[in-house]
């Protein structure tokens, strides 16, 4: 980028500012909702009694939902109008929102939450493609994606913290109707300050096209968590293969298509094509950690929710500021020289989590840790957002929207899935290792799943089996983080080397 592409394109009006605000509201709600019913799971299940299918499928099936209807969700809205997507988006996260709240067994709650994946969908892409067509000058452009990213990696961050005050005076469906009021002010405020854009050139949605991209991105997730489930491999594998083959018929399909559901021509595009892999990775990393860091507070270190809570608030401080600090940095630094440090920095916060081995937990460690890492790669997704929704014609930004998005859905689970699997593999590996003759071999058999499950066999044991059921169970999963940490020092320094050869740049 240089100096003169950076001020190319009419500068926003203030109305366009003012909606920018409107549509940080739902990008706050839609990443919350990803970790606010963590804290909740323990009431949700003494109230439900779900199975333990049941409850994995509670807490999964949003961001199963969510990443299989992403690009069918931006690209109908290039063809029925963004703001109208958004509108329809907003009333049915609301409206499986209070379903949720009031659900009263495991399969209600499970069909609420897939309904709020749906129309979670539909408020990403059309945000960011808003922002495509609201801001036409590029560095206004690249400060507006930062504010949105900004807000989603808040929403994410303090979900924990929402959840733990609510659960402190409310009962666990309090945390869904928090987003009723806010999707109420968006219904009323998005025609007041959003313009409407669509492709006037769109044809119809392909049926077919929507399919296959939900079913391979579903199949693909659910394979890869039912290996991080210790599934034995050669059904998840058969499944993960399934979708990739999905994907190769959805692509083949698009290539023939005269008006396709993805212009995947748009992959020809180096840096494109590029940030999508440096996105993926960024999200990777960070988000598996943060899911077992806040497992970690709770279990190992007996934090309370609240508390917990608490603690994942530098966190998201570090991820608002860093975003929001993202295009100041490209212009000054370029934004190889930013991607290439914060991968790094990653790096340097993954060293402190490594050192979290058995009989080592520390509160400044893990949470100092935690926030190195956020700190770091905050930066990087509205550097590649940017490069993504720029390399589309402005009429195609909701499909480059969803692409984007898209990347973050898998970069997300995939992180969770795959280092879950490396924790779960090591906690198990290092507790049978471990476990002593005063526990009973039923009560191993039992407890070598999660640490979770093992702490809750403890309380029906007698001392000393107690005790030393706790601490063989906290000293595996510390095990099994302190490995995952060394993985993605070795995953940061990959990314640091992609920066390099995949998105060269100066400063501007």
């Amino acid at each position: 980028m240089t100096a003169a592409t950076a001020d190319d394109g009419p500068k926003a009006t203030r109305r366009d500012w003012l909606g920018l605000a409107v549509i940080a509201l739902p990008c706050l709600l839609y990443s919350m909702d990803l970790t606010v019913l963590n804290l909740a799971v323990p009431q949700l299940a003494e109230d439900l009694a779900p199975t333990a299918a049941e409850l994995l499928w509670i807490v999964d099936i949003y961001g199963f939902f969510l990443a299989g209807a992403l690009i069918t969700m931006g690209t109908l809205g290039d063809r029925i109008g963004r703001r109208k997507l958004l509108m329809i988006g907003a009333f049915g996260f609301g409206v499986a929102s209070i379903l949720a709240a009031m659900a009263t067994t495991g399969p209600m709650l499970i069909a609420a939450r897939a309904l709020l994946g749906i129309a979670g969908a539909t408020l990403a892409p059309s945000t960011l493609s808003l922002i495509r067509s609201m801001f036409l000058n590029a560095r206004q452009r690249s400060i507006a994606i930062g504010v949105w990213i900004a807000c989603f990696a808040a929403g994410a961050a303090i979900g924990p913290l929402v959840g733990g005050v609510l659960l402190e005076h409310f009962w666990w469906g309090s945390v869904f109707l928090i987003a009723v009021p806010v999707m109420l002010l968006l219904l009323v405020f998005v025609p007041l300050l959003l313009p409407e854009f669509r492709d006037p050139n769109a044809g119809k949605l392909d049926i077919a096209s929507a399919a296959l991209s939900m079913a391979a991105v579903l199949a693909v997730i659910y394979g890869v968590k039912r290996i991080a489930e210790g599934d034995a491999l050669a059904v998840p594998v058969t499944i993960i293969l399934a979708g990739i083959g999905l994907g190769v018929v959805f692509v083949a399909r698009q290539l023939r298509l005269a008006d396709p559901l993805i212009d995947v021509r748009l992959f020809r595009h180096r840096a494109m094509t590029g940030a999508l892999l440096t996105n993926l990775l960024a999200l990777f990393v960070p988000f598996g950690t943060f899911f077992f860091a806040s497992q970690y507070l709770q279990l190992v270190l007996g934090l309370g929710p609240l508390e917990a809570g608490l603690w994942t608030l530098p966190t998201g401080i570090a991820l608002f500021v860093g975003a929001l600090a993202s295009p100041f940095l490209v212009r000054r630094f370029g934004r190889t020289a930013v991607i290439l440090t914060a991968f790094v920095g990653a790096a340097v916060g993954f060293v402190l989590l490594a050192q979290l081995g058995p009989g080592a937990g520390s509160l400044p460690l893990v949470v100092g840790g935690v926030f190195v890492v956020a700190l770091s790669l905050a930066p990087i997704p509205p550097i590649t957002t940017d490069i993504i929704v720029g390399a589309a014609p402005v009429e195609r930004a909701g499909a480059a929207s969803a692409i984007s998005e898209t990347s973050f859905e898998l970069g997300a689970a995939l992180g969770i899935a795959v280092l879950g699997s490396i924790v779960a593999a090591f906690y198990r590996a290092h507790f049978l290792f471990t476990a002593g003759d005063a526990l009973p071999p039923e009560a191993i058999a039992d407890a070598r799943g999660t640490l979770g499950g093992a702490l809750g066999i403890a309380e029906t044991l007698p001392e000393p089996g107690r005790s030393e059921l706790i601490a063989t169970a906290r000293d595996a999963f510390s095990s099994g983080f302190a490995t995952t940490a060394i993985v993605c020092i070795a995953l940061s320094l990959l990314g640091a080397v992609l920066a390099v050869t995949a998105l060269r740049s100066r400063p501007a």
